[in-house]
């Protein structure tokens, strides 16, 4: 079935072919009939007849006077300088003064940090301190001294890309000749020399160029990601006069145009020269970021610099991005800092009482100070904060760094995501958000250059009921496997061009089948396209050079065109057709025509365009209608875009009267776009129809299969691209994102639906209406997957974007006060009005299966993911390739570029790069969910084995008066969280993983506990904090039990406080390293090395502490003397050690066992079964199946065509027209480059 669509213009809603940028907006953009709605006889207040927008003056060859003081801004305080910048841009953070301060500032904006700089000052007071100063000393300067080498690396990294890019050369008018200058050094107003290849160092108003009529070519991958060409024109007055030195030297225009803004597809202005206004537009700049094509040398004048360009005004504000777990990681300090304040206040309490009590009365106690019990508690409250300070451990910060960078340079070292045809790896080029990667709930994607190659290739047609296309060969016998056609019999062939069908090439080569030589001839003839003298197409849409290069293929080679004649060359002779009329496409007639006069005098219109208009216009006895129809089926259900080829002879009396019909509309000044179209429409009909073609916009490699994959792993992914709403449906069944038993709703009916919604609860009595939240009913109650396309035009209007411009400018221009907003008038009430309407969009985008926003801005792709973010508290991630896609990356909780392409400015502003979208799946279900499952389990234990540890002081604190004593010895405190402990879960944060890279693959439902944030929350916080309470317990009253009334086997009692710490600290370090063996699921040699090392570093480091030598070299530090070798020989102590260790362990290990054989996970059960899958993935491997094909039983209108109107008005007025170049050696190039028009960029 066909799907209805509403015609968005009749029904007086947004053009859905329209980009509406409603950040930049102008005045002269808004519709005169709203903007312009005043009551009769409003007085109108006086309005300065320039446009406001035209603010910047830009004078050329004259650098002193964009230094004028009317020229200068404010900065702070008295100092001014230019509001003009300088071309140099700066992403670097430090310099070499500002480095040590802002990294220490920056660093100690973490409270946990400014905690143990605060526990140092209290560590440095007599009175109070309980633990010598270096035991916090030496931590946190091992941690800001990591921190700071790693944040140094990043700014090194960021100057190097700086430097390299501000330090290009290119050529500057200074002193009368051109000399080669850095790109640093261009300021606005210079004259610019320009060369093949070159990229564009600011945006320039184009002069004049070596091509005719100032044409210039440019390539914008680094804006948007298409490497197919557009061109520009400088103004014909500076063409004809500037294309000497001499002439660009004394060139003194004066330019007014609006300020800088980033809309990429608009520039106003106007060119003040010999006392002579020249307007000017977006066909004249070259934008910064571009890079000049098939231009051997070109002249401009630089308007806008450095941060004034558009591409750097389209970044966006670089947002500082923390992970939940970051966030979640500081909440928790906060209440472990809490906690620790709570017990240090109840033991301060417990001092007080204890000392008026017992201390006062215990003469040997006396310490010579005469302190009242209460100040005793109150120096008791810092003593204990001093002793629990390890509670919030200062090494869990810089442990996270370590890992966070081991877990990135595995995604930089892993091979299956390099691309080895482009030589590119993936980068991570952040090491603070990898554990986010595994909690992706909503994807964001680009289409062009992201999902796509944007290379559209010729696949299959039908002609005259015959379907070609399919693996055959010369005699027409199908192959299961063909083999490519050889062109070299045709010395005009593009080598590139891949087919399989030898029985077509055979049967054009023949000329006996005279609709399949119509066919390619309509090909060759029907286009707007553009060649040079190195036969390159340059093509209005990649699907018209795709076309006319599959005609070149076959014999029917188009070579050159004049203002009113199109030469082409059939088989073996050229023929040269007269070009009575072009009748372009546009959005509206989707389809072009062409009329031409034939060399025997004949006259015929050729025409292609989509399905659904030409079969309204052929003839009623025309043949092979049902035929075609089944065709376009079957290439519909592979995904092909389809044009429909037809033809019609016209009489020449017919052309006559039509002649001067369309003669007459061509000069029409009111409608004439509407007046041409009803002309065309008249000799558009009776169409005789040959066939039709179907062009594959390639997608990259594996993309529908990791879309699957994704969605299996509950991940949403939405599409936001600035490409028309038909190819990005027809791309959106090609990569599986929408399926057939999906229904589609588009604009009208979404904002059909939240009208309703709001008017039902505008009607609801006001105490009865709900506050801002998710609404309770669903918005789609029939049963069924729903899909939802929007364009950006009904975007704003859904969203009320445009609504405050349009009432500001209509208090401008009546002067006086907006009347208030009326129910009736589709505009929000308040602003909690217009939120809950997006919170409404929101609700109802996610309730569907696929989101596809085409026709968007940057700034709108920008808003749909705060928008996501803000209502859903969803992570979030962007992907995409061009300049328009940053302020989408940067949004993002996680922002990936597409490399790889010639366009940077994404991989520059995103997270991670890498250079092809299917490498997606491997970055979020393998590396993003080992990343998260380490981090969890690196956390849970870190918190479980600082408790442990440190709350031993809270037990002894009952036994010791309260008086801030501690139980171990100093070094030991010092030690435990740097060397004793540290390594081996540390390594479990770096190399741990529950399931081999395949199965996290194979199973994607193994994501689903990330986005849940099932492995580390509150709930797992509260159960390390009690597990570190039981062994805690274990660890003091397991021994101080064991002390009491005990005799050596020397006859001596070993129950010393000393020995009794030796004994404590012992067990504390079997059972956190075997502890965190349990823990370990993948285990190395690393590992266990760590374990073992751990153990062994704590025995050889504490008999060297408490040996005798040390202790006569630093008597006043090392006080353990013996103590070691005195308590390990008994072997009632060691007994002691395996009784407290095996008593901590056992529970641990009884619970476990009963989840994982009760309660198994997801990722239990396919670890339990782990050799039975990895088997099944081996034979899965051997025997590839075939790739899935979805199978589609209706039709929809997949037609290809360009996004805005082609070349018709360039090639009307001869200015396309190339001259040969002199005394230069033509090139024979093998691509096929095709163009778009300006508009699109």
């Amino acid at each position: 079935m066909s799907r209805p669509r509403a015609d968005s213009q009749g029904s007086g809603g947004p053009d859905d072919e329209v980009m509406p940028y409603s950040d930049d907006e102008t005045d002269e953009e808004l519709e005169p009939d709203e903007a312009l709605q005043e009551p009769p006889g409003a007085q109108h207040p006086p309005v300065d007849a320039r446009p406001s927008e035209m603010g910047w003056k830009v004078k050329a060859n004259d650098r002193e006077y964009h230094q004028l003081p009317e020229f200068q801004k404010k900065v702070f305080l008295c100092i001014k300088k230019s509001r003009y910048s300088g071309n140099a841009i700066k992403t670097y953070k430090y310099n070499v003064l500002t480095f040590i301060p802002l990294n220490l500032y920056e660093q100690f904006k973490r409270v946990a940090n400014l905690y143990f700089l605060a526990l140092l000052i209290l560590q440095i007071i007599p009175e109070i301190t309980t633990l010598p100063w270096y035991t916090t000393l030496i931590p946190l300067v091992v941690v800001l001294g990591v921190t700071a080498i790693k944040d140094l690396v990043d700014d090194l990294a960021r100057h190097r890309m700086d430097k390299e890019i501000n330090n290009r050369k290119t050529e500057v008018l200074l002193d009368g000749r051109f000399q080669t200058t850095k790109w640093r050094s261009v300021q606005v107003g210079d004259v610019v020399r320009l060369k093949k290849n070159d990229f564009i160092p600011a945006d320039i108003l184009l002069l004049s160029s070596s091509n005719p009529n100032s044409l210039c070519y440019v390539e914008t991958a680094e804006l948007d990601g298409e490497t197919n060409l557009k061109f520009k024109l400088g103004p014909r007055v500076t063409d004809e006069q500037l294309q000497e030195e001499q002439q660009m030297a004394q060139f003194d225009a004066l330019i007014e145009c609006e300020e800088p803004n980033n809309r990429l597809d608009k520039f106003a202005g106007t060119m003040l020269w010999q006392r002579e206004r020249y307007p000017l537009d977006m066909d004249n700049m070259l934008l910064r970021g571009c890079t000049v094509r098939n231009t051997d040398v070109c002249h401009g004048l630089v308007i806008f610099a450095g941060a004034d360009t558009k591409i750097m005004r389209n970044g966006g504000k670089t947002r500082f991005k923390r992970t939940k777990i970051d966030e979640l990681m500081n909440y928790m300090v906060y209440t472990i800092f809490a906690l620790l304040v709570l017990v240090a206040a109840g033991l301060a309490i417990g001092h007080t009482f204890w000392y008026e009590q017992i201390g006062t009365h215990a003469w040997y106690l006396y310490d010579g100070k005469d302190f009242s019990a209460s100040h005793r508690g109150f120096l008791s409250f810092w003593g204990y904060i001093i002793v629990l300070n390890t509670m919030v451990p200062i090494s869990l910060y810089v442990s996270v760094e370590v890992i966070r960078l081991g877990q990135s340079k595995f995604i930089n070292w892993d091979l299956q995501m390099y691309f080895a045809k482009k030589d590119t790896p993936a980068k991570a080029r952040t090491t603070t958000l990898n554990e986010q990667l595994g909690q992706i709930e909503y994807i964001f994607s680009d289409k062009t250059g992201t999902l796509t190659q944007n290379v559209m290739q010729f696949k299959k047609c039908t002609i005259a009921g015959r379907s070609y296309g399919d693996p055959t060969t010369a005699e027409g016998v199908s192959l299961d496997r063909g083999k490519l056609v050889d062109w070299s019999w045709n010395q005009h062939a593009d080598k590139k061009f891949d087919f399989m069908d030898h029985y077509l090439v055979a049967t054009v080569r023949s000329g006996k089948d005279k609709d399949a030589m119509e066919f390619f001839k309509l090909l060759s003839l029907c286009h707007t396209v553009m060649v040079d003298e190195d036969m390159v197409y340059q093509a209005a849409s990649p699907d018209e050079g795709a076309l006319v290069t599959a005609a070149r293929n076959f014999g029917f080679v188009f070579l050159s065109r004049t203002q009113d004649s199109i030469t082409i060359r059939e088989g073996d002779h050229e023929s040269t057709y007269e070009m009575l009329a072009l009748l372009d496409f546009n959005s509206d007639r989707k389809r072009m025509s062409i009329i031409l006069r034939f060399p025997d005098g004949r006259i015929r219109l050729y025409c292609k365009g989509a399905d659904t208009v030409i079969y309204e216009r052929l003839a009623p006895d025309c043949r092979h209608m049902e035929s075609t129809q089944t065709a376009l089926d079957i290439f519909a259900n592979e995904t092909l875009r389809t044009l429909c080829l037809c033809y019609k002879d016209i009489s020449a009396q017919e052309y006559e009267a039509w002649a001067r019909r369309h003669k007459d509309a061509q000069v029409v000044l009111a409608n004439r776009e509407e007046v041409l179209d009803q002309v065309y429409e008249e000799i558009e009909k009776n169409l005789v129809l040959i066939g039709a073609t179907a062009i594959e916009d390639k997608l990259q490699d594996g993309v529908p299969e990791t879309i699957a994959k994704l969605a299996k792993a509950d991940i949403k992914i939405w599409v936001l691209t600035g490409d028309k709403k038909e190819t990005a449906e027809n791309i959106g069944y090609s990569c599986s994102l929408l399926t057939e038993d999906m229904q589609i709703h588009y604009g009208e009916d979404v904002n059909e639906k939240l009208q309703g919604r709001q008017t039902s609860r505008r009607n609801q009595p006001p105490t009865r209406r709900p506050r801002v939240k998710k609404a309770a009913e669903p918005f789609f109650t029939e049963p069924g997957k729903n899909a939802l396309i929007i364009t950006g035009g009904w975007l704003n209007e859904i969203l009320y974007e445009k609504k405050k411009k349009r009432r500001r400018l209509r208090l401008r221009r009546l002067g006086k006060r907006a009347p208030p907003t009326s129910p009736q008038d589709g505009q929000p009430l308040n602003d909690s009005e217009k939120e809950q309407r997006q919170v409404d969009f929101v609700d109802m985008a996610c309730e569907c299966e696929a989101v596809i926003c085409c026709r968007v801005t940057p700034k709108q792709k920008a808003n749909v993911v705060s928008l996501v973010k803000k209502y859903k508290k969803a992570v979030t991630l962007s992907i995409g390739d061009g300049a328009n896609d940053v302020n989408m990356i940067k949004t993002a909780d996680i922002g990936v570029g597409i490399s790889g392409q010639e366009g940077m400015q994404a991989v520059m502003s995103s997270d991670y790069s890498f250079a092809q979208f299917r490498y997606l799946e491997r970055l979020l279900l393998v590396h993003g969910r080992w990343s998260y499952i380490r981090m969890c389990k690196f956390l849970r234990f870190f918190f479980f084995k600082n408790f442990a540890f440190t709350l031993v002081h809270f037990w002894y604190s009952f036994f010791s008066g309260y008086s801030s004593q501690v139980a171990y010895e100093d070094w030991f405190i010092t030690l435990y969280n740097l060397c004793y402990s540290s390594l081996p879960v540390l390594l479990v944060g770096l190399l741990d993983q529950d399931v081999n890279d395949k199965l996290c693959l194979r199973f994607p439902k193994l994501y689903l506990p990330g986005q849940q944030g099932a492995l580390f929350n509150y709930k797992n916080f509260f159960i390390s904090l009690f597990h570190g309470i039981f062994v805690s317990l274990l660890i003091f009253f397991i021994p101080y039990g064991a002390f009491l009334q005990t005799m050596g086997e020397d006859g001596e009692a070993p129950s010393d406080y000393q020995s009794f710490a030796v004994v404590t600290a012992s067990s504390l370090i079997f059972i956190v390293n075997l502890q965190i063996s349990l823990d370990t699921s993948y285990w190395t040699f690393v590992n266990c090395f760590a374990v073992l090392g751990s153990i062994a570093i704590y025995f050889g480091i504490m008999f060297d502490i408490h040996s005798a030598g040390i202790h006569v070299i630093f008597p006043a530090y090392f006080t353990f003397t013996g103590a070691a070798s005195n308590a390990l020989r008994q072997p009632y102590l060691w007994l002691t050690i395996v009784l407290t260790v095996g008593m901590s362990l056992l529970p641990v290990i009884c619970i476990q066992f009963l989840y994982k054989t009760i309660w198994p996970s997801v990722g239990d059960k396919v670890q339990r079964n782990r050799k039975k899958y990895e088997q099944e993935l081996e034979r899965e491997e051997r025997a590839k199946a075939p790739p899935f094909q979805r199978g589609r039983r209706s039709r929809r209108s997949a037609y290809a065509f360009s996004h805005s109107r082609g070349y018709a008005d360039l090639i009307s007025s001869g200015r396309s027209i190339r001259r040969k170049p002199t005394g230069r050696g033509a090139t024979l190039q093998q691509s096929i480059r095709e163009v778009p028009h300006a508009e699109n960029i």
